[in-house]
C-alpha cells in the first residue's frame, strides 16, 4: 500500500497538526507509533481523522508522545500531495488555586520525596527497562506507557533520571529495586556500552532468583541473539514482528500480576 508519512516526532497533549492536501480527496490518518506500525504492515490500527474532502485538515493530539500522520488513496481515484506543520495548542484557561495544592506548602506521605514523601532510596518498582536510545520513539516509550497505564511501576530513564544523578548510581539502584527486567534486544542495543552494564546487573540478579529477565526482540534476528548471548536466545521472547506493543505490554503485565 503507497501512503505519504509526516512523522511529527514527540508532541505534546493539544497542540494541532494541519495536514495540507493539494489534489484529490485523501484519507487522512494521526497515529501513535504502536498504530503506525500497525498501519503499515497491514494490520489493524486505531486512528484520528478518515476521509478529507476539502483542506486544511487539522487534528489535535489527544496525548503526549511520538505521533506520525499517513495520507493514502485507499478506496479513492486519483492522486494527492500533502504537507503537515504543528500548531501551537491552545493557552489553558487559567484558574486560582487554592494554597494547599501549591507543592511548597504541601508536607505529607504522598509528596514527592524532595518534599518529604517516600525517598528515592527506597522505592521499589515492577520492572527495570532496558534498551538502546535508538528505540525509544518505535517501541520504548509506547510500551512504558502501556505498562504505566496498567498501574505498575517502571523504572525508566526518562522517568526517573534527573539532570545531575550519577547515571551508573540511578541504574544500579534501579535494577537492585525492580522484580523484572525487561529487554529491548535491537541490533542497536548490541552494540551500546550502558546496555550491556545494564544486562551483566540483569543476568546476574537472574541468575541468584532475585529477578527475572523478559526479553522483546525488536528488528533483530535469532541468529544475532545467540551470536550476541546464547543464553539470552534460550529465553521464551516475543518480537515487535508479530505482535503489537500493546499485546507485549497486555503479557508483560499479565506475568508481572501472577507472580505479584
Amino acid at each position: 500500500m503507497q501512503f505519504i508519512h509526516h512523522s511529527l516526532g514527540n508532541r505534546r497533549a493539544g497542540e494541532i497538526v494541519e495536514i495540507t492536501l493539494s489534489g484529490s480527496a485523501a484519507n487522512v490518518r494521526l497515529l501513535d507509533s504502536s498504530n503506525f506500525q500497525n498501519y503499515r504492515n497491514g494490520r489493524q490500527h486505531s486512528f484520528h481523522g478518515g476521509l478529507a474532502r476539502s483542506s486544511p485538515v487539522r487534528l489535535q493530539i489527544p496525548h503526549s508522545g511520538t505521533w506520525h500522520v499517513a495520507v493514502d488513496m485507499q478506496g479513492l481515484v486519483g492522486s494527492v500531495r500533502s504537507s503537515a506543520r504543528i500548531l501551537p495548542a491552545p493557552l489553558p484557561e487559567l484558574k486560582e488555586a487554592p494554597l494547599s495544592s501549591i507543592p511548597s506548602l504541601v508536607r505529607g506521605s504522598n509528596s514527592p520525596p524532595e518534599w518529604g514523601g517516600e525517598d528515592d532510596e527506597d522505592r521499589e518498582f515492577d520492572i527495570f527497562i532496558s534498551h538502546a536510545s535508538e528505540d525509544k520513539e518505535e517501541v520504548v516509550r509506547p510500551l512504558v506507557k502501556a505498562l504505566t497505564d496498567a498501574k505498575l511501576k517502571v523504572w525508566y530513564d526518562e522517568i526517573e533520571l534527573k539532570i545531575g544523578d550519577s547515571l551508573r548510581r540511578k541504574i544500579d539502584k534501579g535494577l537492585a529495586k525492580s522484580k523484572f527486567g525487561l529487554i529491548v534486544l535491537s541490533p542497536s542495543f548490541l552494540s551500546k556500552g550502558w546496555t550491556n552494564y545494564e544486562l551483566d546487573g540483569l543476568v546476574t540478579r537472574s541468575t541468584t532468583g532475585e529477578q527475572i529477565i523478559l526479553p522483546v526482540w525488536h528488528n533483530i534476528t535469532k541468529k544475532q541473539v545467540i551470536d550476541y548471548s546464547p543464553s539470552l536466545a534460550d529465553k521464551l521472547a516475543r518480537s515487535t514482528a508479530t505482535h503489537t506493543v500493546e499485546e507485549i505490554a497486555k503479557e508483560v503485565a499479565d506475568v508481572i500480576r501472577k507472580r505479584a
